[in-house]
C-alpha cells in the first residue's frame, strides 16, 4: 500500500534538480499545494514519488475494513476490503452476469479512458497461476479467484488507473495497475464493499505492484474497533513513511511458505492475565496475520485451553441458553470490563489485548469471544485482534511491527 525522508539543504539547491528528476519519468500535477505524481509504467520501479506519503482513508463496517480509493479515468469511487491473505485486486464491473448489491455504481470499463484489456499471451496474464486463469473467446485473460469463506470472483484481468490519497490531502494516480474486472461475484459482501484489495506477497498484489515506486514494499494500517461508525475513518499508508516506529513498537520476523501470499509469523502462546498457555507448535511461521479474517482461529485443543482459562477469569456466567450463538463463549454484558488482559506472544513481540480486541457484539447486549477453533494446525490472527494497533508490514526487512494506538484519531 509519499514522503521521503527529510533533506536538510537550502531549498535553492533542490528546486531545479528536483524538477528535472521528476519530469524525467512522470507527469506532475499541483494538487492542494503539493505535488502529485502520475507514474509512467512500463516498469513502475523507475518512478519515485518524492514528497507525500501515499495514504488513503480506511473504514470499518463491523466485519471488514475497506480502503477508499478510485478506479479509472475519470475516477470512480471504490471501497475495497483490505486483505493481507490474498493477492488479487478486483472490483465489480458494469454488465456483470451476477453481482452483489453495492451503494455506488459498478465500475464501467467503457467509461474509463485509461482501461486496457490484458490478453492471454501477455506477461500480466502469466502472473496468474494456472489454477486461476483461462482464455476468453476474444483471447482476453480471464480469472477465477476464491477465498476461504467461499466467496468467489470471476472476470477479466485488465489495467487501469487507481487513485489514492496522500498525507498532504492531494491525490496520487497510479497508472496501469493490474486488477480484476469482476462479472460474477458472490459471497459475504455488503453494500459498503465493492471488491477486494489483495495485499499479500504475490506479484499481483497491490503492495507488490506499487511498492518499488514508493520506497519499497511496505505498508501499515490502523484498524478502528469493529463498532466504530463508518464515517469515522482511520488511515492506511504505503511505502516510505509508512514504517511503524517510536516508543512501544514491537516487531516479529516474517516467514515465507512456498508461493502462499500469507504473512506467516511464529506464535509462541497466549497469556490470560498471569497464566501462560504455550502454543506447543515447534515450527516457525505457524500463524499468519490476516486483515480479511475477523476472528482469530486456533487449533481445536489450544483454542479450548484458551477458552477455559478466560472462563475462569471473567467474573460472570457465560450464556448457555441462546441457540443463535451455539457453543461460542458469550456473555450478556461486558460494561466497563477491563480484564482479563490477553497477551499475544509472537516471537520477540508481546502484544497486550484488552476486551475491545478480544470480544465483539454479534447482537445487542451479547458479547462473544473473538477467537474460534479450526481444524488446521496453522493459526490465523484476525482483524479484531489487530484493532487499535498501528500494524506495519515490511517486506524489505521481513518483519511485522505493532504499536498500540487510538485508531479513531489516527487520520493524520
Amino acid at each position: 500500500m509519499i514522503m521521503a525522508y527529510p533533506i536538510f539543504f537550502h531549498v535553492s539547491f533542490l528546486c531545479v534538480p528536483l524538477f528535472i528528476i521528476l519530469i524525467s519519468f512522470s507527469t506532475i500535477e499541483v494538487v492542494n499545494g503539493g505535488f502529485s505524481v502520475k507514474l509512467i509504467r512500463k516498469n513502475s520501479s523507475n518512478a519515485t514519488h518524492i514528497l507525500d506519503i501515499v495514504q488513503s482513508p480506511l473504514h470499518s463496517n463491523r466485519v471488514d475494513h475497506v480502503i477508499e480509493m478510485s478506479f479509472g479515468t475519470p475516477p470512480t469511487k471504490y471501497y475495497g476490503v483490505i486483505d493481507t491473505g490474498s493477492d488479487l485486486i478486483w472490483t465489480q464491473c458494469e454488465s456483470c452476469t451476477k453481482c452483489f448489491p453495492q451503494e455506488y455504481p459498478y465500475f464501467d470499463p467503457q467509461e474509463s479512458s485509461t482501461y486496457t484489456s490484458v490478453y492471454c499471451q501477455e506477461d500480466e496474464c502469466n502472473r496468474l497461476s494456472g489454477n486461476y486463469k483461462t482464455c476468453s473467446g476474444q483471447n482476453q485473460c480471464s480469472y477465477t479467484y476464491s477465498y476461504g469463506d467461499k466467496s468467489i470472483t470471476q472476470g477479466l484481468l485488465a489495467l487501469d488507473t487507481i487513485t489514492l490519497g496522500s498525507s498532504t490531502g492531494g491525490v496520487i494516480p497510479l497508472q496501469q495497475i493490474i486488477f480484476g474486472c469482476g462479472y460474477r461475484n458472490e459471497g459475504t459482501f455488503n453494500g459498503q464493499m465493492m471488491g477486494i484489495v489483495g495485499l499479500g506477497r504475490g506479484s499481483l498484489s497491490f503492495i507488490s505492484q506499487i511498492g518499488p515506486s514508493f520506497g519499497g514494499r511496505r505498508f501499515s494500517h490502523c484498524l478502528v474497533p469493529y463498532d466504530t461508525d463508518f464515517l469515522i475513518p482511520s488511515v492506511m499508508s504505503f511505502g516510505s513513511g509508512s514504517e511503524v516506529v517510536g516508543d512501544g513498537v514491537v516487531s516479529t520476523p516474517l516467514f515465507q511458505n512456498g508461493n502462499a501470499p500469507y504473512y506467516f509469523v511464529t506464535l509462541e502462546g497466549f497469556s490470560v492475565g498471569d497464566t501462560y498457555l504455550s502454543y506447543n507448535s515447534p515450527s516457525k511461521g505457524n500463524t499468519f496475520i490476516d486483515s480479511g479474517a475477523t476472528l482469530t482461529k486456533l487449533p481445536q485443543n489450544f483454542h479450548d485451553q484458551l477458552v477455559n482459562e478466560v472462563k475462569k477469569q471473567v467474573p460472570m456466567d457465560p450464556i448457555t441458553d441462546d441457540p443463535e450463538i451455539g457453543d461460542k463463549l458469550c456473555y450478556r454484558r461486558l460494561t466497563n470490563l477491563q480484564e482479563p488482559i490477553i497477551t499475544t506472544h509472537f516471537e520477540g513481540a508481546n502484544i497486550q489485548l484488552t476486551p475491545i480486541q478480544t470480544f465483539y457484539e454479534p447482537k445487542e447486549g451479547v458479547f462473544c469471544f473473538a477467537f474460534e477453533s479450526s481444524n488446521s494446525n496453522v493459526g490465523i490472527y484476525g482483524n479484531y485482534a489487530q484493532t487499535n494497533f498501528l500494524v506495519g508490514f515490511d517486506l524489505e526487512r521481513e518483519v511485522v511491527s505493532f504499536k498500540a494506538a487510538d485508531c479513531t484519531k489516527y487520520l493524520s
